[in-house]
């Protein structure tokens, strides 16, 4: 027969595992949303450098880069 204490050391420890199983998933779950929201940054930085870009082109193209207008 099992005791009390042993009860409870049971279910201490069974609580215990089942905590940290659950924070591991959430852990895993909040660094994807980190990845993915990094990514998502990146790829709209990455977007502003190419329009900056494509501005400065388009300028050139024209003979606007920065000259005075007379």
């Amino acid at each position: 027969m099992v005791g009390k204490f042993e009860r409870r050391k049971d279910t201490v420890q069974e609580l215990t595992e089942s905590a940290a199983t659950h924070v591991g998933h959430i852990a895993t779950i909040i660094a994807g949303a980190v990845r993915d929201v990094t990514r998502e940054i990146g790829d709209w930085v990455s977007d502003g450098i190419e329009m900056r870009e494509a501005a400065k082109k388009a300028r050139e193209d024209e003979g606007l880069d920065d000259k005075p207008i007379d």
